[in-house]
Formats: structure tokens, C-alpha cells, sequence
């Protein structure tokens, strides 16, 4: 086969495929798709506050993204507009928040990530020490979503940042720091979270033990024993004795 013939083949390849392709219905734009599903008013302010995003070089495909989810979720417009309004101040202070350690812009995806920290409670400062304690290079969208994984499971901001820190430092992959996650006992059913370190066994082993400890706990400071009784002196009756019993204290505090 010649070349000028082998060319040509690859040219009706290529026209066979691209015919096909023009001919689909391009993906309709997210404007267009805010306009709408919101009252005029309102997508007209919205999209402003996207364009607004858009040209601080912040994901403004986030925002269009936020606004869509809400509206199919049947949220309310004025509160779409106000939660667009914070989430674009969460972007501006992850994006400050992880420039200034590292001197580099972080990327959309890492802006992303450290505004919903950010919502789920770390705060600037805690954004800017992992974005300075990081190993260099290393993107921190990954930990930055481990970090509200941990602090939706209970786990308060500080202890969450400094597990995944620990991790970083041992240059762990992604995969093993997305796991890290699903290594944290979720809180107990009484909203209390558990120690931090404790495993899955130990947080087992203390619910078995629980309601003893917490039966003694309570006894101490207000149970002391019946006195023997002097010479002469009548022990004290039934039910005195049984409204002294730990257990009985216990029932009467639930």
C-alpha cells in the first residue's frame, strides 16, 4: 500500500467519525439552565455572582453546579442566592489561605476542596498551616476532603488536620489518606464521639463496659455505706436500705 493511499484512508476515517459527532445535540449552558429553573431576578443575580467568580479565576463551574443541585433539590431561590454568596466567600479565603504558604495559585480543584473545609468548620489558619506543612508539589484537594470526612465523623478540626498531616509527612497516596476516613469509629448513637486513637474494638469493649462505669460513676458521689449500727440501735429498714442501693439511683437519674 502506498503512502499517498494510506493517507487517504485516514482521511475518510477521520470524516466518518467527525459526522457523527457534529451532528449531536451540544450540552445545553448552564445559564441558560439557571434561567430557567430561577425566577429572572434572581439567575440574573446569581449568574452575576458566577461571572464575578469567574473572573477572580475561582471554579465558577462549583457555583453554576451549587445552584443547579439546590434548585432540582427544590431549595428555596433567596436561599440558593444567599448560599452562593457564602460559598464565594469561602472560595476568596481557601484560595488566600493556600497561596500565601506556597507562593504558587492553587488550582480550582484545591479551591474547591478548601471551601467546603471551610463550611464543615476548619478555619483559615488551619487551611494555610496544611498548605505550608504539606510535602512541596503535592495537591491538596485529596486531604482537604479527608479533613471534612473526619469532622463529619466527629472528629474536631485540629486532631482532624493533624492525622492527615502525619500522614502527609509519611507520604502517603491519596488512596491511603481517603481511607483514613473510613478507619474513624462514626460517632456513638448518643452524639458523643469517641477518644481519638480509639479503634473499632476499643470503642466495642467500652460500650460493653459503659453502662457499669457510668453506674459506679454516679454512685460515688452520692452513695456512702450504711453505718453499722451501734449497741442499742436499729438497723435501718428495707426500704431506706433499697433507696440507697446504687441501682436504685441510678433509675431515679435516667
Amino acid at each position: 500500500m502506498t503512502s499517498r493511499r494510506m493517507f487517504a484512508m485516514l482521511g475518510a476515517v477521520v470524516l466518518l467519525q467527525v459526522g457523527p459527532l457534529s451532528a449531536q445535540t451540544p450540552a445545553k449552558d448552564p445559564s441558560d439552565l439557571l434561567r430557567e429553573v430561577l425566577p429572572a431576578d434572581v439567575a440574573e443575580r446569581v449568574l452575576e455572582k458566577i461571572a464575578l467568580a469567574r473572573s477572580r479565576e475561582l471554579p465558577a463551574g462549583a457555583l453554576e453546579n451549587r445552584a443547579l443541585k439546590f434548585a432540582a433539590k427544590g431549595v428555596k431561590p433567596a436561599d440558593i442566592e444567599k448560599s452562593l454568596d457564602e460559598q464565594l466567600s469561602r472560595m476568596e479565603e481557601a484560595r488566600v489561605a493556600l497561596e500565601s504558604p506556597r507562593g504558587r495559585k492553587p488550582t480550582g480543584e484545591e479551591i474547591e476542596a478548601g471551601a467546603e473545609s471551610l463550611r464543615k468548620g476548619l478555619d483559615g489558619a488551619q487551611v494555610s498551616e496544611l498548605a505550608k506543612s504539606a510535602p512541596s508539589g503535592r495537591s491538596l484537594t485529596v486531604p482537604l476532603y479527608v479533613i471534612g470526612g473526619l469532622m463529619d465523623r466527629g472528629l474536631p478540626s485540629d486532631e482532624a488536620l493533624h492525622r492527615v498531616l502525619e500522614r502527609l509527612e509519611a507520604r502517603a497516596a491519596d488512596a491511603e489518606l481517603a481511607a483514613l476516613a473510613a478507619e474513624l469509629p462514626a460517632q456513638a448513637a448518643d452524639g458523643q464521639a469517641h477518644q481519638p486513637g480509639m479503634t473499632g474494638q476499643d470503642l466495642a469493649a467500652t460500650k460493653r463496659s459503659g453502662a457499669a462505669g457510668v453506674r459506679g460513676a454516679e454512685c460515688r458521689p452520692r452513695c456512702r455505706p450504711t453505718p453499722e449500727p451501734t449497741r442499742g440501735q436499729r438497723r435501718p429498714g428495707r426500704a431506706v436500705a433499697a433507696r440507697a442501693t446504687p441501682d436504685r439511683i441510678d433509675r431515679s437519674s435516667r
